[in-house]
Order: C-alpha cells, then sequence, then structure tokens
C-alpha cells in the first residue's frame, strides 16, 4: 500500500493529546494510532464506526517557528521537522516511524482560539494551521521517529 520510495521525510520533535476542547495539550513521549479510530486518550477518537477526517492534526516546526509559536500552541497533536507541508495535500499518505500510516484529509482551519493566543493569529494562519488527517493503519510511535510522505492518492 506504501510505496517504498517516499518523496519528502523529516522526524516527530513533539505529540500531544487533546484531553478535552478548552482543556491543555497533554504532551507525550509515545502515542499508539488506532486503525479509522485516532489516537488513544485524544477526544477527536471515533470508536463509534463512523469516519472522521479531523483525528490527528499535524502540524510543520518551521511555520512556528515563524510566527514565534511553541510546538503543540496550536493545539497539533504532531510537530513535525523537515517537512515541506505546502507540498503536502489530501490524499497523501504520511508513514510515522516506518509503522502508521495516517491519509491527509484537508487543511486545518484557523479557529477564533488562535486570535487567543495572539490577537491576529487567526489570520497569519489562514492556510499555514497544519493538516488533518486520517489513521489508515495503526500502530505506535514515539518522539525523534522518522516521518515520511507519499503523494501516492488514495
Amino acid at each position: 500500500m506504501f510505496l517504498e520510495a517516499v518523496d519528502m521525510s523529516g522526524s516527530i520533535i513533539s505529540m500531544r493529546l487533546c484531553l478535552g476542547s478548552r482543556d491543555p495539550m497533554k504532551e507525550i513521549r509515545e502515542a499508539s494510532f488506532i486503525t479509522g479510530q485516532g489516537m488513544e486518550g485524544d477526544r477527536h477518537l471515533r470508536s463509534d464506526g463512523r469516519r472522521s477526517n479531523r483525528q490527528v492534526l499535524i502540524m510543520d516546526s518551521e511555520t512556528l517557528n515563524h510566527f514565534d509559536l511553541l510546538p503543540g500552541q496550536v493545539r497539533e497533536n504532531i510537530t513535525i521537522k523537515g517537512l515541506d507541508f505546502s507540498s503536502i495535500s489530501a490524499g497523501d499518505k504520511v508513514l510515522l516511524g516506518g509503522e502508521v500510516i495516517l491519509e491527509i484529509t484537508g487543511d486545518c482551519e484557523p479557529c477564533a482560539r488562535m486570535d487567543e493566543i495572539r490577537p491576529g493569529l487567526k489570520d497569519d494562519l489562514d492556510g499555514k494551521r497544519g493538516l488533518l488527517a486520517f489513521v489508515e493503519k495503526g500502530g505506535t510511535v514515539a518522539v525523534g521517529a522518522e516521518v515520511g510522505v507519499d503523494a501516492l492518492k488514495a
């Protein structure tokens, strides 16, 4: 299913779980991803059998650095260093740690909460708040794991 040749690669520098809509994100060193459901322990986990295209939010550290933001500050689950997110689109596959496969479902639209971090940040992050994904193949991944992107469409 996942091609041997990977177009781009980077690494995970931070992972977090969202426990509640207004709760602080919980930093973790390792995460379990459940096929078709999401990240174990995250509030976006779907165990009812219905597909959610918002199971995981990934963000690149380069964009965070550009806006003087810290990993997790825009409520992403996974912060990745070394990937050009502008080259990734819906349908692309992201391989985490050689085990987990995420299918990119689209851009994450910045919400009004971004302006709570800093006035104007919602507009600044338009088209840059990260990518939403569906867990196509589960497994366990740790911070520091390699990340690959393949433009193989779903």
